[in-house]
């Protein structure tokens, strides 16, 4: 299948369209309507410095149900100890980068260019992008950050400087979830970490019935607080 170019208008092909691998699209910007238009269908941007801006939208698909969430016993433990102070929408911009600045350090490269980061900022501010902050002796431990729409929360990254630090912030998300209904939460791609958290695999046509059954608004939300 042909990878589409895309134009001013903010409009994306039908994402079973994509490639074997999710490649979808090349082209557009990262405006907040177009950011916004392209997660409502389940679709992201992910590309390197130098490179046109990449649309993906690959099948299987790895979702947590908050309700199926596993919590492992040490895991629970550290979380009771209370060895991290946990907030939310505190240091959005810190996680952000964090999370770029640690891939680089361990040498496996980003996707989370300045472009990118100052997009995601962006809809920060405006009330679409969120972030769950660990910390540890009044220092950034861990966290995560993504886009929420409506019920469903689309993972775009986590760190962690500290050992058990992301873990605890996915935590709090799945905890959070509950409070403010979320859902479920988009891990995007497969990994054995995610998996043993309770995270599932899904067809595309599966993970286009949730983005539809749980989508049925998109409007901006307020900061996000634990308490």
């Amino acid at each position: 299948m042909p990878v589409f170019q895309l134009t001013d208008d903010i409009l994306f092909p039908m994402p079973e369209l994509a490639e074997p691998d999710g490649l979808l699209a090349v082209g557009g910007d990262l405006s907040p309507a177009r950011l916004i238009t392209a997660y409502r269908q389940g679709i992201f941007p992910w590309y390197s410095d130098g490179e046109p801006i990449l649309w993906w939208s690959p099948a299987p698909r790895l979702v947590l149900f908050p309700e199926q969430f596993h919590l492992p016993r040490r895991l629970g433990r550290t979380i009771r100890k209370g060895v991290f102070r946990v907030t939310a929408d505190t240091a959005f911009a810190d996680v952000i980068t964090s999370c770029g600045s640690l891939r680089r350090e361990s040498g496996e490269g980003t996707w989370i260019t300045e472009d990118m980061k100052n997009a995601y900022i962006h809809l920060h501010d405006l009330g679409f992008a969120h972030s769950i902050e660990c910390w540890f002796e009044g220092e950034l431990a861990g966290g995560l950050y993504g886009v929420c729409l409506d019920r469903v929360f689309f993972g775009e990254s986590m760190f962690s400087r500290r050992t058990d630090a992301s873990k605890v912030a996915l935590a709090s998300l799945v905890q959070l979830s509950d409070k403010i209904g979320i859902r479920a939460v988009d891990c995007q791609m497969s990994t054995a970490h995610l998996l043993r958290f309770g995270s599932r695999e899904l067809e595309r046509e599966e993970f286009q019935e949730i983005l539809e059954q749980f989508i049925q608004t998109v409007a901006s939300q307020q900061k996000w607080r634990l308490q």
